[in-house]
Formats: structure tokens, C-alpha cells, sequence
């Protein structure tokens, strides 16, 4: 376990997936790479994904068939891990978690603009995109900066705990979901009791999470969290489209005066030879970006069940710090950080977008 650890770390992978029948595979710059030739029978993969687990952790995943925790390596590396069991056995997906925090510089966000949103004392800023986006990267710089800047109590909900932080100008609650509380629901029934000026929420993944994250943002507690959507038009939808039709009304209204950004992220190759055009270096894997920040004119557009108009105020209000997807994908694909091919294949209108780029 520890020699394929150090080979994930080595090797600046992503991730390591471990599956019986199979050589242990890395996902290096988005590509997945065998480490051998030679598969893993049944026993060596159940026994590796033994040694991942505790008693108990062993124990649920027998009961429930898969369990999720957090793993520190011995030079403080950590990792995000998913144990399984599958028709072959049992088998393991775990995601490096590299220990140094990025910046919003490199993550490719305005530092003015976000720091201007993480000095509000209330509201709901939501940081989405599919698995493997980064979501969890750019909510812990979030974090650390508020950490470092202002005088606040922030609760963490996560599902495992990945990034950890030490209190210094703010006090930092880190609560582990399955460990220190059984469900994200639960701990948010229980996190306004805590006295919290901040609260991050893993992942609002139910009809109650997102109820009690609203609600929290709405009297008096900034709140941060992520989705699986991307796009800021579908994370709206999504969120009302959780509740039954009866109570649709009332969180289009909530969320209109509560939610005060959608940052959507997704990860994506850079250009080939590793430089843009004025020979800067570049990361293998990109974040293209869209930001969405709730003016006005976006929170009646909520208010008035006229998602699918938010794309449009969003290219009329440039100047307000807000950008499209396809807005940031032209921009990486003239900086010669993408290629023009990559930018339409991930881009939401591929037929407007070259029209931009000839």
C-alpha cells in the first residue's frame, strides 16, 4: 500500500484506482497510466483495500457495500478515498490531496471580486461542477483566506474532511461526515447551535441540506457550498427543481435574497508543449471558469422563474465581474492556453463559440 501511495505522490497523479483483475492504474494530466503489467488477483486487491480501512469503517463497508474516509500519508500527503465492493471483489479509488492551498490567482478567480464576497456576513456563494473539478481546492482557499483575514468561526461539513486547516485569526470546526456526524442533514439541523459566522457544506446533496444551507444564509451566516451541476442557469434549477412543486415559490424567493454567487468550474487539457503563446509556463489541466454574481437584475430573473434569460444578463454585465463559460474558453484558446479544438468540445455553444475564435 505504502509503495503504490508514493508512486501516486512521484508521479504527480491525480489519482490511484485499484481494482482486482487489473494492474493498479494513475490518472496523470486527466490520462490513466498502469503502474504494471502484471493484474492484482482478488486477495492482493482485498487486502490493500483492507489496510485502507478501520474496524468499523471494514465493518460498514460489509453492511452498506462502500465506504468513504480520508487517509494521511507519512510524508502528509492525503487522500480522498473511496472503498467499493463490485461483482470482482473489492477495489479502491483514492484522490490526492495535495497539501499546499492554491491561491485564487491560480486557480484563475479575481481576487477583488472574491474577497469582496467572502467579507459579506450573510448569504450563499456556490462553488459547482461535475467530480474531479476542483470544487473542494477552491472552497478550501476560500477558507484560508478567510482564516487569515477575518475574525470568524468557520464550520466544515465534509464527507470525508480533505483539506486540513489550523485556526489563526479565525477559530476553524472541522466535522467529518460518517465519523463525527452521521449526515450532512443532520449536521446542519445541528451547526446554528454552534454559533458559526461560516459555514462550508461538502456537498448539498438533499432536499434538506439545501433547505437548511438556504435558510442559514438567509438569517445571518455566510454560507458556502457545492453541487454537481455546471453551468450557473442549471445550479438555480437544480435547487429549486429539489423541492416539491408546493414549496417552489418560496425557495425561488429565498434563494433570490439569499444567494450571492455561483462560481462553475470544470478541468480541462491545456495546450500541448506545456506553455501559452508568450512561452509562460501552464499546468497539464486548466480551470475554465464562469462566474455569476447576484445583481439585481439575476435575483429577478430567480425571483420570477426566468432562469433560462440568466445567460444573457450575464454577457450584458461583464463589468459587474461576470462571464460565461464559453466568455472564459475563448480567453484560454487566445492566450494559447487551450487549443481551439479542447475549448469547443467542453464549450455550452460550439456554433457561436468558433464564430468567435475565426
Amino acid at each position: 500500500m505504502r509503495r503504490l501511495l508514493e508512486a501516486c505522490v512521484s508521479r504527480h497523479a491525480s489519482d490511484l484506482h485499484v481494482r482486482p483483475g487489473n494492474p493498479p492504474v494513475l490518472r496523470v494530466s486527466g490520462r490513466l497510466e498502469r503502474l504494471t503489467e502484471a493484474p492484482l488477483d482478488g486477495p492482493a486487491s482485498a487486502a490493500f483495500c483492507r489496510a485502507l480501512c478501520s474496524e468499523a469503517q471494514w465493518a460498514s463497508l460489509h453492511k452498506v457495500g462502500t465506504v468513504d474516509l480520508a487517509l494521511t500519508h507519512s510524508d502528509g500527503e492525503r487522500f480522498r478515498v473511496s472503498v467499493m465492493r463490485e461483482r470482482a471483489g473489492f477495489s479502491a479509488s483514492l484522490r490526492r490531496i495535495t497539501s499546499q492551498l492554491r491561491t485564487f490567482e491560480e486557480i484563475g478567480l479575481d481576487r477583488t471580486m472574491v474577497t469582496g464576497l467572502l467579507r459579506q456576513t450573510r448569504g450563499l456563494i456556490l462553488v459547482t461542477g461535475p467530480t474531479g473539478s476542483g470544487k473542494s481546492t477552491t472552497l478550501a482557499a476560500m477558507v484560508d483566506w478567510i482564516n487569515d483575514h477575518l475574525d470568524r468561526h468557520i464550520v466544515t461539513i465534509e464527507d470525508p474532511v480533505e483539506y486540513l486547516h489550523h485556526s489563526r485569526r479565525s477559530l476553524i470546526t472541522q466535522r467529518e461526515v460518517g465519523s463525527d456526524v452521521p449526515s450532512f442533514a443532520e449536521a446542519m439541523r445541528r451547526v446554528l447551535r454552534q454559533d458559526p459566522d461560516v459555514i462550508m457544506v461538502g456537498e448539498m446533496r438533499d432536499l434538506e441540506t439545501i433547505a437548511t444551507a438556504t435558510t442559514a444564509a438567509e438569517t445571518g451566516h455566510l454560507v458556502l457550498g457545492t453541487l454537481h451541476t455546471t453551468g450557473s442557469a442549471k445550479t438555480v434549477s437544480r435547487i429549486i427543481d429539489v423541492f416539491p412543486p408546493n414549496q417552489q415559490e418560496q425557495i425561488r424567493v429565498q434563494l433570490a435574497m439569499s444567494l450571492l454567487a455561483v462560481i462553475s468550474q470544470i478541468l480541462i487539457p491545456s495546450r500541448r508543449g506545456g506553455t501559452d503563446r508568450d512561452g509562460n509556463p501552464v499546468p497539464a489541466r486548466v480551470a475554465a471558469l464562469e462566474v455569476m454574481t447576484a445583481t439585481p437584475a439575476i435575483s429577478n430573473l430567480i425571483r420570477n422563474n426566468e432562469v433560462v434569460r440568466m445567460q444573457d444578463v450575464m454577457q450584458t454585465s461583464r463589468d459587474k465581474g461576470m462571464f460565461t463559460l464559453d466568455d472564459h474558453l475563448a480567453l484560454l484558446v487566445k492566450t494559447g492556453v487551450i487549443e481551439r479544438e479542447v475549448a469547443l468540445g467542453y464549450c455550452l455553444d460550439p456554433r457561436l463559440l468558433a464564430q468567435r475564435l475565426r
